[in-house]
């Protein structure tokens, strides 16, 4: 009795995820698939603008090359929010059935772009969700952005018939879902619960059996890859490289403007420039009034420094430029929009740890590098100090502790007479009239200095 008591339980107990799995399956079915080649398109690593940018090529080869499907396998913990909705549009406009295979991750960014695919496939182990927007520092993001970011899951999820309450409790950890989540918690979920709740359309272990269960298993499968270019591209336009490459280029040009000539600093500056605008302009990010302005920049500090000595208007004006150049160089281009508070604020975050490291670097070289020995062979910094024999002017050290008289009134400069010579003299401190006796103390180069030793004598 106990026996059959425990099967009927589980028995019953196994008829949700029995039908889970079955609806899962159903799901799965793509309307009119055609005969052509299953396109694997990898969404991996930071969520990037470089990526955006080789997604939307990947869908235009898909459409050119006559897929059938397109399966984004994607396994990343997110990245930029502007990049994922940038991809997430390209997705949503595709024009043939999407699919994305979460392997085995699919966080923050990422869950927006799985949501954008007419199908969400899971691996066993894999996770999806928990898409609050952080910044660089990874604390939660503004408001604003949040409130944005809840929009996009919203909007993607009604998209594609699925749930937007449970899409905007994977941003919104004070969302409260009876049975699904608790004030308080942010959403994720394995596949299993994804199937339950309709988020994933069905669970399948590898690629075969995602093509299997969506009927196109004996269709061409096609990986594609980016090329090697574009993972130069997204490796150079990643945020945390594009902040090196501006300290070198900041911190080369500086140090180019302090020794001037074509030198090592100067090669390090051009280098820094050029990987640092040519990828973004490559990849859409900059534009070419950008590149002249930083180049404006630097022609009116080359005037300021070789043409007109100092720091003045030129100065200002180049420095200017070229903070206002790598600025809107580290902004998108949104055409007539204005970029959003996340992007103004990622973009001045990158900026200012730049010129703080560059400060840093700076004070740290200055202070440090004359010191080392193995910089005083690779440039002249020869020991100039009196101790080794150098002054500005001829010294007589024998002139030291001797004692003579002043001719002239001392105020405080004036003429005395010492050991029979008569010699420029400043007097230490007060007013020493004439007659009065006094004492070398001091010898400087040519400047002898003298103190009173005695009362003033009549003449």
């Amino acid at each position: 009795m106990v026996a059959s008591f425990r099967f009927l339980l589980a028995f019953v107990l196994a008829l949700p995820l029995a039908g889970a799995a079955q609806d899962g399956g159903a799901r799965l079915a793509l309307p009119d698939l055609g005969d052509g080649p299953v396109y694997r398109v990898p969404i991996e690593g930071m969520i990037d603008n470089a990526l955006a940018r080789y997604v939307g090529r990947a869908l235009a080869d898909a459409e050119a090359g006559g897929a059938s499907v397109v399966v984004f396998h994607v396994n990343t913990f997110g990245g930029l929010v502007d990049a994922a909705d940038q991809i997430r549009t390209t997705i949503l406009d595709a024009p043939m059935p999407t699919v994305a295979y979460v392997d085995k991750n699919a966080a923050s960014a990422g869950a927006l772009i799985s949501y954008a695919a007419d199908r969400i496939v899971m691996a066993p182990g894999g996770s999806i969700g928990a898409a609050t927007a952080v910044d660089a520092t990874g604390t939660y993001a503004s408001e604003k952005v949040q409130s944005y970011m809840r929009s996009l899951m919203r909007a993607t999820a009604e998209a594609n018939g699925r749930d937007p309450r449970i899409a905007e409790a994977m941003v919104d950890e004070k969302l409260a879902i009876p049975g699904v989540v608790e004030a308080g918690q942010l959403l994720s979920l394995s596949p299993s619960e994804a199937v339950r709740l309709g988020v994933a359309d069905g669970v399948a272990p590898t690629m075969d059996a995602l093509l299997a269960d969506l009927g196109a298993a004996d269709r061409t499968l096609v990986a594609h890859h980016a090329s090697a270019a574009e993972r130069v591209l997204r490796f150079l336009g990643s945020p945390v490289v594009a902040s090196i490459l501006m300290l070198m280029m900041m911190g080369g040009l500086y140090f180019e403007l302090q020794t001037p000539g074509v030198g090592f600093p100067g090669i390090m500056a051009f280098l820094g420039a050029a990987l640092f605008f040519a990828p973004h302009y490559m990849l859409g990010l900059v534009q070419s009034w950008e590149i002249l302005l930083f180049l404006v920049g630097v022609g009116l500090l080359a005037f300021e420094i070789f043409v007109t000595p100092g720091f003045g208007v030129a100065g200002v004006a180049g420095l200017l430029c070229i903070i206002g150049a790598l600025f809107a160089a580290l902004l998108p281009n949104v055409g007539l929009d204005f970029p959003s508070g996340l992007q103004l604020a990622r973009a001045a975050m990158t900026l200012g740890t730049t010129f703080v490291l560059l400060i840093a670097l700076a004070v740290s070289l200055g202070r440090f590098l004359p010191q080392s020995e193995r910089f005083n062979r690779l440039v002249l910094a020869p020991d100039l100090s009196s101790a080794a024999g150098y002054t500005a002017a001829d010294t007589d050290e024998t002139l030291l502790g001797r004692a003579g008289t002043a001719l002239t009134p001392l105020r405080p400069s004036g003429t005395a007479e010492i050991a029979g010579r008569r010699v420029d003299v400043v007097a230490e401190g007060t007013f020493i009239p004439a007659g009065t006796a006094v004492e070398v103390i001091r010898v400087r180069g040519s400047r002898v200095e003298v103190r009173a030793v005695s009362e003033p004598t009549v003449a």
